[in-house]
């Protein structure tokens, strides 16, 4: 019972690790296929339209301040040819994304299958030793009853 429960947490743990890791991947994808139409918006007069359409989805531009909007619009129109020179390199680095993403999930599943075999070995290490000094209880006794 012990054996099922520790893979069911083990598994469960590599399950959620996926799902983070899956997560953390598409979002960086969807950023860096963001990062061109904010280059192209952040150098022309249609800034302001493309940085609240690309960092703010519509659900959230209803809640946020337009204090706020206003001053993220000026920092990034300020910052436009850094903005610019940053964002034309993204792209190069879009496949070591992906490569970086599987390495990362792979170090981390070796890491949690380790840990469960681990665990399975100490499961079976205590059961060994709770039944060895249960039939040495037993035998001793046998011994105390013969005589």
């Amino acid at each position: 019972m012990f054996y099922a429960i520790s893979w069911f947490i083990s598994l469960s743990l590599l399950a959620l690790w996926s799902l983070l890791c899956w997560g953390v991947h598409a979002f960086t994808v969807w950023a860096m296929s963001s990062a061109g139409a904010l280059a192209a918006g952040a150098a022309g007069a249609a800034g302001a339209a493309s940085v609240q359409a690309i960092l703010l989805p519509a659900w959230l531009q209803g809640w946020v301040p337009p204090e706020l909007l206003r001053s993220l619009e000026g920092w990034i129109t300020s910052a436009s040819p850094m903005l610019q020179a940053v964002l034309e390199s993204v792209p190069a680095l879009a496949g070591a994304v992906t490569v970086l993403a599987w390495g990362i999930w792979g170090l981390g599943a070796v890491v949690l299958i380790a840990l469960a075999v681990g665990l399975h070995v100490l499961i079976r290490l205590l059961q060994r030793n709770t039944t060895a000094s249960v039939l040495n209880a037993q035998a001793a006794q046998r011994r105390l009853a013969k005589g």
